[in-house]
């Protein structure tokens, strides 16, 4: 896999950032902190506040995510609820940097926009309390002449465990 580290035979076996997995995993040639990605792709790629699998979403800059966050959009649940397969969010066997697939992802905005969302945790078991303020999400359909982006086959499971997420969102 290009841009992924030579140890990381699989989109699942990555260790590292948020950034260069997002850009492995859906396949848009962003590049620099997460937070800049909403800008960087006006003009490129398309955007907007539905998500759709392969779509990047991206976390804006606060306290406790001072370079933002992206993730990619896996699965679609319900109007309220998707799944995400990122990387460096919880920790596993005590790191960071790990890549999770089809985790739960709620939105918590007030207008049901997507501009606020919470985050399912490993380390907890659960979704966090906090909650994240997001730009949008980045489609892989270009706005001009560039490639159409390409998705990882790895972006999802077999399985992925709908029902759970919903649990997991609506408890």
């Amino acid at each position: 896999m290009p841009g992924m580290a030579a140890a990381a035979p699989s989109l699942l076996d990555y260790v590292g950032e948020c950034v260069p997995f997002a850009r492995v995993a859906s396949g848009i040639q962003i590049y620099g902190d997460a937070w800049t990605w909403w800008d960087q792709a006006a003009g490129r790629y398309r955007r907007g506040d539905t998500p759709r699998p392969g779509a990047v979403l991206v976390f804006a800059r606060s306290a406790r995510l001072p370079l933002g966050h992206v993730a990619v959009i896996s699965q679609v649940v319900d109007h309220r609820v998707v799944m995400i397969t990122h990387a460096n969010w919880s920790r596993q066997n005590g790191e960071r940097g790990h890549a999770e697939q089809d985790v739960t992802l709620t939105d918590a905005s007030p207008y049901n926009d997507w501009s606020a969302v919470k985050v399912w945790y490993r380390d907890r078991d659960g979704l966090g309390s906090t909650i994240y303020p997001t730009y949008g999400f980045i489609y892989g359909t270009p706005e001009a002449h560039s490639p159409r982006a390409r998705t990882a086959a790895e972006l999802t499971g077999r399985s992925p465990d709908y029902v759970g997420a919903l649990i997991d969102a609506y408890r």
